[in-house]
């Protein structure tokens, strides 16, 4: 900066004099800032550099056309995604803050972007995250247009990792309401956080059975060699630092309604003025003969998976069903174990969700890496030798020796600890739920897999949907409801599955559809698959054709519907309309 001295000088010989030095040293500035080659670090009012600010021109204004989005490398910092609509520029974090895909291939609509590999969406202005899977949003940087460049500017470190989380409320222990939370999944995490997003300051109890904090459950059959702590959705200290009462171990016996208090297997009460119930599902058992032996498990926690991987190394493996865990955890210890054999009763997996020709490629697939199927047979016994499996008996008399086997027979919620609460259930005890995750019991909200809900993607009926993305949306619409904030919840249903490292994504609700039609190379897993009930597309499943998938979600976001008719009249027509 200029000394006193100098300055005095300046005053004297005129003030048109110190302005025309001031101005030369700007310009001079400003040229060097235009180059694409030239990455400036910020200065603070007192001379010293902010080493974590860049400043850096990406391209020409030119170079975007509207509705177009492009990554950008900044020297030294990382990389930034730079999108244009209604004439307009935004710089966001590159990646989706869920698994680190690339956002730039992605889908671009109307004010948001949505995640190519598993569907979240996030704003382009705020980089807020508006639909999940994830937790966390992106970071913003500031964008400016001088001379036909576009500039950026923000924190190099946000750069390289695209990760912001929204700011967190402090607890006032003036404020006595209390929400209690029960059940530590994907709903529960994501409730007690809006809640803190959104401003609330009063008491925020989340009550798992777990012994972990909440974790990335669906890593469970798809990497089964991860470590626990690297599932985990928040660091052990982010809950105390948070003012979230996390509650492991613990596990509800009872809910009174109308004394607001929930009973726990320890002895322990506690009272709320709102409640969520988010426990989740849990797996089904089969029960025959000798299922009490060793080695007979079901996959529902990190210690469950780790004791399976760990434990198959080697060994003869039997998975009973070809349901998503049980198919996931066969992939996963292909190659590992000595043998595996995949149970089910029925001749091809999948079928209800993929359809036929679908199911029978993916089963192929698995044959190719070694697994066998046994279908259309159920298990008559269990045998062991000292307290350990050793067989699995078929109903046809066949003998499979087993040292490990996997149930994977489905799922139930897990609700019996409401039975008789006069909270409203259905016979197979799903919690009934509106559009806002109330119940009818008063100030008591449901979220996730234990519960049926309105979708608005089919006239509102009333569903079950147990997927990780939903679980996460229901979490957040009964946050926003329990703050009296009118939201009903609106996501599309989105999931996927990996299998020899290869994702099959699927958006939409094709409960019941009663035709298919494929698009690509079904025999070389790159294909989309579209599944169609009563004339209509309402579920499109895809391997190897991002993002295919996250283009239908977004498309019925934006309440179209795309007729059978249309799509074998031109099968990519329906995509220009996004």
């Amino acid at each position: 900066m200029f000394s006193v001295d100098l300055i005095l000088f300046m005053y004297a010989n005129g003030l048109k004099r110190l302005l025309d030095v001031v101005g030369c040293a700007f310009r001079s500035a400003r040229f060097f800032s235009q180059s694409p080659y030239f990455s400036a670090r910020k200065f603070t009012a007192g001379g010293t550099m902010n080493s974590d600010e860049v400043e850096h021109v990406l391209c020409k204004v030119a170079d975007l056309e509207d509705d177009q989005m492009k990554e950008f490398d900044v020297p030294d910092a990382g990389k930034v995604l730079v999108v244009k609509q209604k004439g307009k520029f935004f710089a966001i974090g590159s990646k989706c803050t869920h698994y680190g895909a690339p956002l730039a291939k992605g889908v671009l609509c109307s004010g948001r972007i949505r995640c190519p590999w598993h569907g979240a969406c996030f704003d382009i202005a705020t980089g807020d995250i508006e639909d999940y899977p994830g937790l966390d949003s992106l970071p913003t940087f500031e964008v400016s247009v001088e001379n036909g460049n576009v500039k950026v500017r923000g924190s190099a470190s946000m750069m390289g990792n695209p990760v912001r989380s929204k700011a967190l409320a402090n607890r006032d222990e003036r404020n006595e309401v209390v929400v209690l939370i029960i059940g530590g999944g994907a709903a529960g995490e994501t409730c007690a956080e809006v809640l803190r997003q959104e401003g609330f300051t009063g008491r925020i109890v989340v009550a798992t059975r777990e012994k972990d904090p909440p974790y990335d459950r669906p890593k469970l059959s798809k990497a089964m060699d991860a470590d626990v702590k690297s599932l985990y959705l928040r660091p052990l200290d982010f809950f105390a630092k948070s003012g979230i009462d996390l509650m492991t171990n613990k596990e509800a016996v009872s809910v009174d309604i109308l004394q607001k208090k929930v009973e726990f297997t320890d002895g322990l009460s506690l009272n709320y003025n709102h409640l969520l119930i988010a426990t989740g599902a849990q797996p089904n058992i089969y029960n025959v003969p000798g299922c009490g032996l060793a080695n007979i498990c079901v996959l529902r926690t990190p210690k469950d998976s780790s004791y399976i991987y760990q434990t198959s190394n080697g060994k003869d493996v039997v998975v009973i069903g070809a349901s998503f865990i049980g198919m996931e955890t066969a992939s996963c210890l292909a190659g590992r174990a000595k043998s595996i054999t995949v149970l089910d009763r029925n001749p091809i997996p999948f079928q209800h969700v993929f359809g036929e020709v679908v199911g029978l490629r993916l089963k192929r697939l698995f044959e190719e890496n070694g697994v066998t199927f046994r279908t259309g047979l159920a298990i008559q016994k269990y045998e062991g030798k000292d307290g350990r499996l050793t067989e699995v008996v078929l109903s046809n008399g066949e003998r499979l020796p087993a040292y490990l086997v996997v149930v994977g027979v489905g799922v139930s919620p897990a609700t019996q600890f409401i039975s008789g609460s006069g909270i409203p259930v259905t016979k197979d005890g799903f919690v009934i739920v509106d559009s806002k995750m109330r119940t009818e019991a008063k100030d008591v909200f449901a979220a996730g897999d234990a519960v049926r809900f309105p979708l608005f993607l089919q006239d509102d009926i009333t569903v079950s949907i147990g997927h990780w993305q939903m679980a996460h949306a229901h979490g957040r619409t009964a946050a926003l409801n329990i703050l009296k904030k009118d939201v009903n919840i609106r996501s599309v249903p989105y999931f996927w599955s990996v299998m020899f490292k290869k994702s099959i994504r699927y958006a939409g609700f094709g409960v019941g559809f009663d035709d298919t039609f494929i698009d690509g190379d079904l025999e070389a897993l790159q294909f989309a698959a579209y599944y169609i009930r009563n004339g209509n597309v309402v579920a499109v499943a895809s391997m190897n054709c991002d993002p295919i998938v996250s283009k239908f979600a977004e498309y019925l976001n934006l309440g179209k519907t795309l007729s059978a008719e249309e799509l074998r009249k031109d099968p990519n027509a329906w995509v220009a309309d996004i």
